[in-house]
């Protein structure tokens, strides 16, 4: 508050709000992981925002958005890099035997409680989506080999 930076101040007070209102609710105290869910939570609601004021050609409030989403980043774990979140949708892939894309569900199952606050869910399940329509192309085109050559 001291360094005059309103922007920080305003983002800051917002997320206490959303926690407090959440412990109101649940009448418990939040533990650090339910207070990262929180602000993943109202880093995901600003990312939509920016997206739809992108599309309504309102960029200063798009800029604003990602400021706040900024702010917010300072306070949650480190986010998975790209090769990092591939190695676990690998490892999520192999841990269920998925094969196709009906077992997204489960692979997804998995992955949640290791990416929780770590990562984008739109991004995760795109991963794995992309991870299983290449394993599920695989596979055909294995079948498809076999049944030429008899």
């Amino acid at each position: 508050m001291r360094s005059g930076d309103a922007l920080r101040r305003d983002v800051l007070r917002m997320a206490q709000n959303a926690v407090y209102l959440v412990e109101k609710r649940d009448r418990r105290e939040l533990s650090d992981d339910d207070v990262a869910g929180i602000l993943a939570k109202e880093v995901k609601t600003r990312r939509e925002s920016v997206d739809a004021f992108r599309k309504g050609g309102r960029e200063d409030l798009a800029a604003k958005e990602e400021a706040e989403i900024g702010i917010l980043q300072d306070y949650l774990p480190e986010q998975l890099d790209d090769a990092a979140l591939q190695a676990l949708v690998d490892e999520a892939i192999a841990a269920t035997g998925a094969s196709n894309a009906r077992d997204m569900g489960k692979v997804m199952g998995w992955l949640a409680p290791r990416t929780k606050g770590r990562a984008d869910g739109r991004r995760v399940s795109g991963l794995v989506a992309e991870r299983l329509a290449q394993a599920d192309l695989a596979a055909h085109a294995g079948g498809a080999h076999a049944r030429d050559a008899g």
